[in-house]
Formats: structure tokens, C-alpha cells, sequence
């Protein structure tokens, strides 16, 4: 088993008794039907579709917790949080209470989600893990790009500061990952998003390159979403 420290992500948390028709509402997956057992990954849009941030989704007790860049945290929670209105939500910023591990080449017992006190597991992969825990830190031997690696090599895209307000979500391949439901009511950009699917106009994609170029630098005509170790996933020209 192998694991790293997390410090590339914050965490926001959204509860209260509107909190998921509330995320419904926001975002680009089905959080209405998701079970507290599972995670989803989703985006939030603007209303030209374009990713504002890249969240994954987890059921809690008092809510959701959405795991998103550590350097949107801030602007995304407050900008979230102007769209709450009447409703029964509060929404924080608490990256640094929040400790987050990646764990990979593990057998843990988790089929989805799996919540034991302040800490919660979440199967992300085959064989591969987060863990998210309001406990003492722990150490871990990998560093942080390791993980970051595992990440690329399963296509799975982090919207960064970098990044942010760049593609639709089909450039970084969200309706293969399941983060899009196409058959659920309006989010922000909704319209936009489901034109691109149904008809063919989506002519970027996520695709795995190596380079060492960091997120938001330019590649052969695309751009480069996330990066570790000489590899990453770049929006490139179809």
C-alpha cells in the first residue's frame, strides 16, 4: 500500500436541510438520486458552461463534503454561496481542517464511500483511495505527485486557478468519467452543455501527453490541465 499527503485540494462543506437540492440545482451531475454510500464527481459551470470548478462529491452526515483545488477553495465557496438565497444552506471553506490522503496499490475494504467517526474513505479507482480525516495528520511515504500521477494516468482532471473558466465540461471528458447527467433540470450552463453533446461540437479533448509544462501553459496548440513527473492531461485540438 502506498500513500500520500494531499495539500493540492481543499474542502469545502455544504449542509443544511436544502444542501442537496441546492448542489442539484449547481451542478452538472445528478446529486438529487446520490446515495449516501457513493461519490460523484461534477462540475460547476458558468452560465456559458464553462468550468468554474471541478468538485467530487461526497455524502456526509450534515451534508456534502466537495473536494475541489486547494487554490479555488476560497473564491469558489464564496462565489457559491451568492447563489443560495432563501435557502436553507451553508456553505464553508474548511480546507485546513481537513487532512486528505491518496492511497493506491491498497485492498481497502471500500466499495464507495465509508464514513468511521471524523474520517471518511472513498474508492476513487481500482485499488486506489482517498482519505479524508479530521484527525491528527499522518505520515506518509510518497510524495504528492505520485498520487497526482495515478490521477493522469486515469484521466481524472483537476480544474485549477490555472485552468478555471476555460472548457466546457466535455473537453476534459466529464461525461465519460459520469460527471455529467444529461437527463436531469437546469444548472448553470445547462443549455450550453448539452448543445455540445447532441451536436458534435465539442472539437477539444483531454487527452494524456508528456511534457513537463505546468497547468494552464500552452502544448502543441492545446492546454495543459494537470502535470507530475513528465506526464499530464492537456485539452488538445480533435
Amino acid at each position: 500500500m502506498e500513500c500520500a499527503r494531499l495539500n493540492r485540494y481543499g474542502l469545502l462543506t455544504v449542509t443544511g436541510a436544502d444542501a442537496r437540492d441546492f448542489l442539484h440545482a449547481q451542478l452538472t451531475n445528478d446529486i438529487a438520486n446520490l446515495p449516501s454510500d457513493r461519490a460523484a464527481l461534477a462540475g460547476w459551470c458558468t452560465a456559458k458552461g464553462r468550468l468554474l470548478a471541478s468538485f467530487l462529491v461526497i455524502p456526509s452526515r450534515e451534508g456534502f463534503l466537495l473536494q475541489v483545488a486547494r487554490d479555488l477553495a476560497p473564491a469558489v465557496a464564496k462565489r457559491l454561496s451568492m447563489f443560495i438565497f432563501r435557502s436553507k444552506v451553508k456553505i464553508a471553506d474548511e480546507s485546513d481542517a481537513w487532512a486528505q490522503y491518496g492511497i493506491w496499490d491498497a485492498d481497502l475494504k471500500v466499495d464507495g464511500v465509508a464514513w468511521d467517526g471524523d474520517t471518511v474513505a472513498v474508492r476513487v479507482g481500482e485499488r486506489r483511495f482517498l482519505k479524508i480525516s479530521k484527525g491528527e495528520a499522518e505520515s506518509c511515504v510518497q510524495s504528492e505527485d505520485a498520487w497526482t500521477l495515478q490521477e493522469i494516468r486515469a484521466g481524472r482532471p483537476l480544474i485549477s486557478a490555472a485552468t478555471q473558466d476555460q472548457f466546457v465540461p466535455q473537453m476534459v471528458n466529464f461525461e465519460e468519467l459520469g460527471a455529467i447527467n444529461f437527463q436531469k433540470g437546469c444548472y448553470p450552463g445547462q443549455e450550453i452543455v448539452a448543445r455540445a453533446q447532441y451536436r458534435g461540437q465539442v472539437k477539444r479533448r483531454l487527452v494524456h501527453v508528456h511534457t513537463n509544462l505546468k497547468p494552464g501553459e500552452q502544448f502543441n496548440g492545446g492546454i495543459v490541465v494537470d502535470s507530475a513527473a513528465g506526464e499530464a492531461l492537456a485539452v488538445m485540438p480533435v
